[in-house]
């Protein structure tokens, strides 16, 4: 029974998770290193929820509960008592199996391990811990507040009553679960991403701006937004990572990451949170930057 959460990492998609979990009545742990960033975390989510507040889809009472369920920690103190450890550190390999080898020894032995990796294979990320039975994929999509779909994944050694708690969770939140099995970037990403990089491509090609190619995909296709306005929305190293692992985990060069994405984030123009991207976002209205 999933009564206490414990989430590792309060950036984007860390703050998300506890805000969906504290309003869906769990107790909720907010992890990170950085005092700054937890600071941030907790004013985001006071943000989104008052947002939501105001459009009527949550009320003040539940705003004021749901804030009272989430209690932060820099580092793991607190976490002995978790029902589940989500995490949602950076998709970075070598970043998560750090975080588990100081996780495993605090929780508790029935305790529940999942990681929010939109990309990177459960099976091997579990074969890192000591309960790989108890361990399992829980891709929630971004903002997590508004978006409905939470991919879960099992990876080989995952246990039935794991996979069954985590989605009788899933659906408690509010959220629809859609299984996915664990190859490289799972079902979303495995799609959504290689058109984002082709759109990076016939940028790099010089087929279209990045207007064009933006509205071509939104009044062509009736996409919500264009893909190079999503990359920037999603992080370009995230865009970047999923290539990678797609490209390397399926070795097929139709996943080659296009050179200018890898140019992007090597200059530190990584999207919106860089304030700079596909689009320069400094002003009251982005502009295109190529």
């Amino acid at each position: 029974m999933i009564n206490k959460i414990g989430i590792i990492g309060a950036g984007q998609m860390g703050n998300g998770i506890a805000h969906v979990c504290a309003l869906g009545g769990y107790d909720v742990i907010l992890s990170d290193l950085d005092q700054s960033q937890l600071d941030k975390a907790i004013k985001t989510i006071e943000g989104n929820m008052g947002r939501q507040m105001n459009r009527g889809v949550v009320t003040e009472e539940q705003m004021s509960a749901a804030m009272s369920h989430i209690s932060t920690v820099i580092g793991l103190d607190g976490f002995g008592d978790v029902d589940l450890a989500i995490e949602a550190a950076s998709e970075v390999e070598d970043v998560k199996r750090a975080i588990y080898a100081d996780l495993c020894p605090i929780l508790k032995p029935e305790a529940i391990i999942a990681t929010n990796t939109s990309s990177i294979s459960v099976t091997r990320l579990a074969a890192t811990t000591d309960r790989p039975e108890k361990f399992m994929g829980m891709h929630f999509m971004n903002p997590v507040p508004v978006m409905k779909l939470v991919e879960l994944i099992r990876g080989i050694a995952t246990g039935e009553d794991t996979f069954r708690e985590v989605r009788e969770l899933t659906i408690a939140l509010n959220k629809q679960p859609a299984n996915a099995e664990d190859f490289p970037a799972f079902i979303v990403n495995r799609i959504l991403l290689p058109m984002i990089n082709e759109a990076v491509y016939t940028l790099y090609e010089g087929v279209g701006s990045v207007e064009a190619i933006d509205i071509s995909m939104r009044l062509g296709a009736n996409h919500p937004m264009g893909p190079l306005q999503l990359a920037d929305f999603i992080g370009l190293d995230t865009c970047l990572s999923v290539m990678q692992v797609l490209y390397e985990g399926l070795a097929d060069t139709k996943y080659r990451p296009c050179p200018l994405l890898v140019k992007y984030v090597e200059a530190g123009w990584l999207g919106r949170k860089a304030n700079r991207g596909f689009y320069d976002y400094s002003g009251e209205v982005p502009v295109p930057t190529r």
